[in-house]
């Protein structure tokens, strides 16, 4: 009897893993990219998701792995450029579910698949850097993630 309930433990466990669980997007600014780990160095991130072009706070932040199995050095250096110079970023992401039991591959199940840059100034905008000649100039400041526009 014991053999048969390890036997089915075993048979749900391969079967409820799967490689591509879901696919996704998330646009925000990349607030941490750092390698971390202790026997598989792995590259970690967290993103701050926006909304309307503003950042988020009551939405829950989405923390991402860079897959060691097939890491992109030209993907490592995006990403690491959208964190140090404050970039808007679409993230493509797939999820697995119950592969990435030791961590080995990353310390997520949230793996980037690629990096789209949105916005290489996304506070300078609001100011009104890229406007039309012949327009007024708008003058804001920013104050805790949340940009204020205030007019003359």
């Amino acid at each position: 009897m014991k053999n048969y309930i390890l036997l089915a433990a075993m048979c749900l466990l391969m079967t409820s893993c799967s490689e591509n669980y879901s696919n996704g997007e998330r646009i925000g600014l990349i607030t941490q990219f750092s390698q971390t780990g202790v026997l598989w160095k792995s590259w970690e991130g967290h993103l701050n998701l926006t909304q309307t072009g503003m950042n988020s706070s009551s939405a829950a932040p989405f923390d991402f792995s860079i897959d060691n199995d097939h890491e992109d050095p030209l993907l490592l250096r995006m990403i690491d450029s959208a964190a140090t110079l404050g970039w808007k970023v679409k993230l493509t992401y797939h999820e697995t579910k119950g592969k990435n039991f030791f961590n080995n591959r990353g310390e997520t199940n949230h793996f980037i698949v690629s990096c789209d840059v949105l916005d290489k100034n996304p506070v300078g905008n609001l100011f009104g850097k890229h406007q039309e000649e012949g327009t007024p100039s708008i003058k804001g400041i920013v104050r805790d993630t949340i940009y204020l526009v205030i007019y003359k």
